[in-house]
């Protein structure tokens, strides 16, 4: 297939580049590198897929609509996997308008690319930040999602609800997919593990938010792609059995989905450090501090719609995907 990509250069993006390279399919890959964190990271990631012969490189803002056109207009992929963002809950809080240039703006330009391109299927990045205030768990994707608790996990909600109507109106098959904080080698520096092992092995304290007491669904990089794999690979139909008297969220009488892929097994934050501790074989000093404004204490992914309709379930530990973190980043900054 020719699969377009948005944030190939992006810890997910980049990772799911290689995985259908090497199967056979064709990539174009458009990201704008900006510097919300290291470029340089995100230069040695796209350095993977710029060898091989299958992969288009292309330096654009989703948010450009003409750019954005253009692409579409010129590549004709037969899908799209749009992982382009404005990520992080705590820098939405700082920066607002981010969030809607990319995750509001871009992701608009992404619908009209796939409805006037005969597009097969659109596969997009949401977030288990949407769940917001919920607290019953696990979280499933059949829940009322009404109150998110930050700018980012709203603009994820209004990325939901922006497919569902392309594809109720242009029959645009979109499927939305639930990260759950997604974890391992080559990933972001403002998340948690980068955090704490950058600053463990340089003999700096941590900030331990929520005093190390919240949970977390870490879903391990790859088992994040093989579920975006299998999900591309399915094109959504209608749910025949959808009523309007009891309308259900994650499906539709449109060709329109909605997945969690997560663990399934949530871990406490000041477990997921001691694992780290481990790896690292040195102690953290800890900065023990109250959860965050935006945060939510809990995350636990109800996957069971995953497991029925691609028969996949994500299952490496913490302690595997940790320690291949960790050796990882011993290698790429050599420490």
């Amino acid at each position: 297939m020719k699969v377009l990509i948005t944030g190939s250069a992006g810890f997910i993006g980049s990772a799911l580049a290689l995985r259908l390279l090497e199967r056979g399919d064709e990539v174009i890959g458009v990201d704008n590198l900006n510097d919300y964190y290291d470029v340089a990271l995100k230069e040695a990631r796209l350095a993977r897929t710029l060898s091989h012969p299958g992969y288009t490189d292309i330096r654009a803002s989703i948010e450009d609509r003409e750019a954005m056109e253009e692409v579409f207009r010129t590549h004709r992929p037969e899908r799209v996997v749009n992982l382009a963002a404005q990520a992080g809950v705590r820098y939405s809080l700082e920066n607002p308008h981010a969030y809607v240039d990319t995750n509001l703006v871009g992701f608009v330009n992404i619908l009209e690319g796939c409805r006037h391109n005969g597009v097969e299927h659109l596969v997009f990045a949401s977030s288990s930040s949407v769940y917001g205030a919920n607290t019953k768990m696990p979280f499933s994707v059949h829940d009322n999602v009404d109150h998110p608790v930050s700018l980012y996990a709203a603009s994820k909600k209004a990325n939901e609800l922006m497919a569902h109507t392309y594809s109720h109106l242009y029959g645009l098959p979109t499927t939305g997919l639930r990260f759950f904080t997604v974890y391992g080698p080559w990933g972001r520096p403002d998340m948690a593990l980068f955090l704490f092992t950058r600053k463990i092995l340089a003999g700096e304290p941590i900030d331990v938010f929520n005093y190390g007491k919240h949970r977390r669904d870490f879903t391990y990089i790859d088992d994040i792609v093989e579920g975006v794999i299998r999900v591309l690979d399915r094109i959504p139909e209608p749910n025949p059995d959808w009523s309007g008297d009891a309308p259900d969220s994650a499906t539709s009488r449109a060709p329109y989905r909605l997945y969690n892929i997560g663990n399934n097994q949530p871990v406490e934050l000041m477990h997921y450090i001691e694992v780290l501790e481990d790896c690292l074989g040195r102690k953290a000093e800890k900065n023990l501090l109250p959860l965050q404004p935006g945060d939510v204490p809990d995350t636990y992914a109800d996957v069971s719609d995953l497991v029925r309709d691609t028969g996949y379930k994500p299952d490496t530990s913490v302690e595997e995907g940790v320690r291949k973190f960790v050796e990882w980043y011993r290698d790429f900054y050599g420490v």
